[in-house]
């Protein structure tokens, strides 16, 4: 018992470790960038959580409605006795829709990078599912190969994504992890994506800038991050959160920007920043039929079915192995 404090310990160190090389070459390149996976530290996780719960942020409560429409013919699809493995599982809300339409579930394996979110996310779903074999992995499902636990009793793996979350990375990122997801879940296995269709532009801009701030909150949350783990000075009160939408590339981006020439010490080196000058933090990609088909094709899955809201505004896809 007395090697799991250490264990912990050494597994804080090396998620601080990674933290802070990714933050000085983030700050280092030009234009300056910080991968958005380092958003969601434990408050990151939670403000994203109450994002959810936003009157502008349809993208949850749309999706959330598909799900409970549809839960039963995924089920079906599944088959029984499968292992549902959840990539960026946060709270686990829409998942509990899947675990109780999916009677004879196998085992539920939600992949998190913050542990202590995936922690107590575990546990509620122990305590709420006795029956439940519940298998966290503590992982950047980016760079997830294979799965730390025997899942050789289950029958077919079924891969979640939802939240639109594969609209955060790049066309090639999504490419690659969508390919990594299907050697993973194996032969015969399928993926569960949720995917944010393209729509007015006023829509999408007031998703990423709700009127009570709580968006700005959680992008300058890394800052206060930077702060606590790399002995940062950010003062956040002079960083601002900037979302626009890029019609060119069907894509919200996402940036801290500063609002007036000052330097900042991270981990114990000096970066000078220009008045106006943006970090960014976040892309979120919109999707239209043919780009689903597409990314799709291009990672080896085929279509085999698309739910959608009754105004079109998001799409939750069944991909199977080719």
């Amino acid at each position: 018992m007395n090697g799991s404090p250490l264990l912990l310990d050494r597994a804080e160190l090396d998620d601080r470790s990674e933290f802070r090389d990714a933050v000085l070459a983030g700050l280092e390149q030009r234009p300056r960038a910080i991968p958005a996976k380092f958003l969601y530290d434990a408050r990151g996780s939670a403000l994203f959580d109450a994002i959810c719960e936003l009157p502008e942020y349809y993208l949850t409560r749309t999706e959330t409605e598909i799900l409970r429409q549809s839960v039963a013919d995924i089920a079906a699809m599944a088959g029984p006795g499968c292992a549902l493995v959840e990539y960026g599982s946060g709270s686990s809300v829409k998942s509990r829709l899947l675990i109780e339409a999916m009677h004879d579930l196998a085992a539920y394996v939600p992949v998190d990078i913050s542990r202590q979110h995936l922690d107590d996310t575990a546990n509620r779903l122990r305590r709420d599912y006795p029956r439940l074999r519940v298998e966290p992995v503590c992982a950047d499902y980016m760079t997830l190969g294979r799965l730390p636990i025997d899942l050789s009793a289950a029958g077919r793996r079924i891969g979640f994504f939802p939240g639109s979350t594969i609209g955060n990375l790049t066309p090639v990122e999504a490419t690659a992890f969508l390919r990594r997801a299907r050697g993973l879940l194996g032969d015969g296995g399928a993926m569960v994506l949720g995917v944010d269709l393209k729509k007015d532009q006023r829509r999408l801009h007031d998703a990423y800038n709700d009127a009570a701030g709580v968006t700005a909150q959680f992008t300058l949350n890394l800052l206060r991050r930077m702060n606590r783990e790399l002995d940062a000075n950010f003062d956040l009160s002079a960083f601002a959160h900037e979302a626009f939408y890029n019609p060119v590339e069907g894509r919200i981006e996402i940036y801290f920007r500063s609002l007036r020439p000052q330097t900042v010490t991270v981990a114990g080196q000096s970066f000078a920043f220009a008045e106006g000058e943006r970090v960014h933090t976040e892309y979120s990609y919109k999707f239209d039929d043919a780009g689903i088909a597409t990314l799709a094709r291009s990672a080896g899955f085929t279509i085999a079915r698309t739910w959608t809201d009754s105004a079109r505004l998001f799409a939750v896809v069944y991909l199977e192995s080719r």
